[in-house]
């Protein structure tokens, strides 16, 4: 006998009570993912004029395009931090209270635009200076997925720093599904950061990367271990890469204790847990991995061997 929908549904239904912890029910509503991309989207277009829009701009119509989109993302964008304030925040404050702090939130970001925009200027000249197949800026704009996945971790890494739950995640994992690329917000990551090809690159939540960095895709900077979760939580996990270091394709490097010191390279494929010196050169050579000095090509330590 063919089941009715009414049926279907009544099944389903029976399911939500059984099954919990899947269900928000008569609770909070939650930031939209939805109204958070097309936000994210708009975003993109007041940090790079022209570029993620459908018909060109005149600077004669600038300023008017701008305030109108500017208002447009400062409505909506209020309206999805007045969602996460009441979601996240004890209880005893008032909605008058949740709408104000949403409205000053908002307008921290929008008010940090041009430093984030200084701050992304220098990621895509790292991008051009960095890869001999770039022919212009605007190519590396238009069509390195590289690209949106900095500029929107740059935006989110502002509101993580505000303690907003959700919304930093939720455009984090936008730009995560378009690019291969996840950047946690929490991510520390300074200037003139680049990452070719991009694709499979993980940085996690306690990262800190400093200025000058290039990486390759399947880089993950991650954890050693998550085995113990409520201990891990709000601790530093990540590693910590210092300045113009590069990292090759593959590498894996974990931990919070980490330290990849100053101008070192790491090669395709090392597997790291420990620190290394400032100026190393870590290698496969056959079977044995081995951390070198690369101004005096001296062995500096033998890893292990496989």
């Amino acid at each position: 006998m063919k089941a009715t929908v009414t049926q279907l549904t009544d099944q389903l239904i029976v399911s939500y009570a059984k099954v919990g912890g899947i269900n928000h029910l008569d609770g909070k509503n939650l930031p939209s993912k939805t109204a958070i991309a097309g936000i994210t989207v708009d975003l993109l277009r007041l940090l790079f004029p022209g570029f993620f829009d459908e018909r060109t701009i005149h600077s004669s119509e600038l300023k008017v395009e701008m305030v109108s989109l500017m208002d447009s993302v400062r409505e909506r964008l209020e309206d999805e931090i007045y969602k996460s304030l009441e979601y996240a925040t004890p209880e005893g404050l008032s909605k008058k209270d949740l709408r104000r702090a949403a409205q000053e939130m908002t307008l921290d970001l929008l008010r940090d635009l041009p430093r984030i925009r200084e701050r992304l200027k220098t990621d895509v000249d790292a991008a051009y200076n960095g890869d001999p197949a770039a022919l212009s800026q605007e190519e590396i704009i238009v069509a390195y997925p590289f690209v949106e996945a900095i500029a929107v971790q740059r935006v989110a890494h502002a509101l993580y720093r505000k303690q907003i739950a959700l919304i930093p995640r939720i455009m984090s994992e936008w730009a995560h599904a378009r690019t291969g690329m996840d950047l946690h917000p929490g991510a520390q990551i300074g200037s003139h950061f680049f990452v070719d090809h991009c694709t499979g690159t993980v940085v996690g939540e306690s990262c800190i990367i400093g200025d000058h960095v290039k990486m390759y895709h399947g880089v993950t900077l991650g954890a050693k271990s998550t085995s113990d979760v409520e201990q891990l939580r709000g601790r530093k996990r990540h590693p910590t890469i210092e300045q113009r270091v590069t990292i090759y394709p593959g590498a894996t490097i974990l931990g919070g204790e980490t330290v990849i010191g100053e101008g070192s390279t790491i090669g395709g494929n090392v597997f790291l847990t420990t620190s290394v010196p400032p100026h190393s050169l870590v290698v496969f050579e056959g079977v044995t991995m081995k951390v070198m000095n690369k101004r005096e090509r001296e062995l500096v330590v033998v890893d292990f061997q496989i």
